[in-house]
């Protein structure tokens, strides 16, 4: 004798199985028609952009004060460099005081009428009164003034005539 298995399921269930139902918040109509996507289709959500930071008024003040600092320094720097640095043989230089230990030497075109004196010759060195009289004489024989610049990290003497 052969005994049949028991039915599946709750044999004391009082309800009958349903047919499956819609998920909530769908449209049963859209489900399968071209045009719609399907639930779980391959589209990500779109991030919220972050929100832009304005610049506060503090920052901007902050920065216009650097920039303004940063200025004053380099124009203070191109201001305070001696000219003499940057005289070369032929250039002509204008006396701006009348002071031996600093004579504020510039340089100027030649058919200026500050034009005072011309260079003979640029000797990169530290020298005194007496070795530079002697370099410049080296140098150039009709040299008629010498002016010696050390300290400063360039160390030079000019041997200069009048213009």
């Amino acid at each position: 004798m052969t005994t049949q298995p028991p039915p599946q399921g709750n044999p004391f269930a009082q309800n009958p199985p349903q047919a499956p139902q819609q998920p909530q918040g769908q449209n049963p109509y859209a489900q399968g028609q071209p045009g719609f996507p399907q639930q779980g289709a391959p589209y990500a959500p779109v991030p919220p952009q972050p929100a832009r930071r304005k610049l506060s008024f503090k920052t901007i003040k902050n920065i216009v004060i650097a920039v303004v600092v940063v200025g004053v320094a380099v124009g203070g720097y191109i201001a305070s460099r001696d000219d003499a640095d940057t005289a070369a043989v032929g250039d002509c230089m204008h006396r701006g005081s009348s002071s031996d230990t600093d004579p504020d030497l510039e340089v100027v075109d030649c058919g200026d009428a500050k034009a005072q004196y011309v260079v003979l010759a640029k000797i990169k060195g530290s020298f005194s009164a007496l070795t530079a009289e002697s370099k410049c004489s080296e140098a150039a024989k009709d040299f008629q003034y010498s002016y010696t610049e050390s300290g400063s990290g360039s160390d030079f003497l000019l041997c200069l005539k009048d213009k």
